[in-house]
């Protein structure tokens, strides 16, 4: 499976001891710029790359109900321009959301206080399908096996079959983009979905998947005290170290049968 030719760029690299220069791939990162009615709102780190959806999940997360999000051939290249309703007393800042934290720039825990209704989804997954779902999501990766530097988000059913599947240097990013295609699908709230993530569980991650109504969050890395709150505040399944058919279930371990 190649990588996209936006999301990987080829560096020369010297490996030692004993290397000779070579051609390496590694995550293409890129800034872009998002609008909200034609006005600039935020720029975040992103790998290019379903850009649309980008715009629509991380503008869902901040409390708007978006309708569409385009790139319009008059605005400079890396800018996306989303339509919604918005009330702008409510975006109380001009943020800048770096690649390594979806939350940078918030200045109290209180400004990413969860406004979402707790998730009362009846799912329930056999822990085997469970701990399957991660292998899939690093198997169904495209750009990762190139570069080694991207993290990604899958959304699955309850038979544990992929309907979706973003990259992105950032790990808040890659389920932005998810959640944007599955607002682009008509498919929220989660009610009856799986969304597993690579790498650690952060209050980030469970705060957008508490947004988009979704039951279960695994990853095969672990989660944060705060990330275990939330989901427990919220509903939602949280499962971490899901690996070798193992899963360690934080909150609402009901969900998971066997």
């Amino acid at each position: 499976m190649k990588a996209p030719p936006y999301a990987a760029a080829s560096f020369e690299v010297v490996r030692r001891p004993g290397g000779e220069p070579e051609r390496d791939e590694v995550a293409v990162e890129e800034p872009l710029e998002i609008r909200l009615n034609g006005r600039a709102i935020v720029v975040t780190m992103r790998t290019p790359g379903h850009d649309e959806e980008l715009a629509l999940g991380l503008l869902l997360s901040e409390g708007v109900s978006p309708l569409r999000a385009e790139v319009p051939p008059d605005l400079p290249v890396n800018t996306v321009d989303v339509a919604g309703e918005v009330d702008l007393g409510r975006l109380q800042r001009n943020f800048y959301s770096s690649s390594s934290c979806g939350v940078c720039g918030k200045g109290a825990l209180e400004a990413v206080a969860v406004e979402a209704p707790r998730v009362e989804s009846t799912l329930r997954i056999e822990r085997g399908l469970l701990a399957a779902l991660p292998e899939r999501l690093r198997e169904a990766q495209s750009t990762f096996p190139a570069t080694g530097g991207l993290h990604a988000t899958g959304l699955f059913d309850e038979a544990g079959e992929l309907l979706c599947l973003r990259e992105d240097v950032s790990r808040s990013n890659a389920m932005d983009k998810v959640i944007g295609w599955a607002f682009g699908e008509s498919r929220l709230p989660l009610g009856g979905q799986i969304l597993c993530v690579s790498g650690r569980l952060s209050f980030e991650l469970v705060r957008k998947a508490a947004l988009a109504g979704c039951p279960v969050l695994a990853a095969a890395g672990a989660p944060s005290s705060l990330a275990v709150d939330l989901a427990r505040d919220r509903g939602i399944t949280l499962c971490g170290f899901v690996r070798g058919g193992r899963v360690n279930v934080y909150s609402k371990p009901w969900r998971v049968e066997g």
